[in-house]
């Protein structure tokens, strides 16, 4: 399902296949009227394949559509360093529309203390919708509240509203 261009969306670029189960998950938990306002992009084969597909593809892209949100959906790898790397590559004009977002470590560390990616995606979705930190709270996850209350603020309105 492909998103409308001309109203506030946003697109998901997942690193790999752990990741893009989180985020389909996620996608799974809108409403049905909702679905269409967020898309998961196929996987991108890395974080540093992220970051050259956002730059090479989705930079132009967004300059042309202004409703477009992106989330940047990378392993941390335990490296303090990954969010400004990936930062870097974002203009200034999209900061505050591009949000890096992912696991301290890797999603399968996640997987084995919440038991499946598919309770993860949902955690995270509901704890979206409800303005909870339950599942975006735990250890491998809370490193991302900076870019999480930026993310909540501009898609929480057409995804849960």
């Amino acid at each position: 399902m492909s998103v409308n261009r001309e109203l506030p969306h946003v697109f998901v670029l997942p690193e790999d296949d752990a990741n893009v189960r989180l985020a389909n998950e996620f996608h799974k938990q809108l409403d049905m009227n909702r679905l269409w306002r967020m898309q998961v992009l196929q996987v991108a084969g890395g974080w540093n394949e992220v970051l050259k597909a956002f730059e090479s593809i989705h930079v132009a892209q967004m300059h042309r559509w202004p409703n477009r949100f992106m989330v940047l959906l990378i392993d941390f790898d335990n490296r303090e360093d990954r969010l400004g790397r990936a930062r870097a590559v974002i203009p200034n004009p999209l900061a505050d529309r591009v949000f890096v977002l992912g696991v301290l470590s890797e999603p399968e560390n996640l997987k084995t203390d919440f038991g499946s990616y598919d309770r993860v995606g949902s955690g995270l979705a509901a704890d979206c919708r409800d303005g909870t930190d339950i599942t975006w709270g735990h250890r491998l996850l809370r490193h991302n509240a900076g870019e999480l209350d930026g993310l909540r603020r501009c898609v929480r309105p057409f995804l849960f509203p």
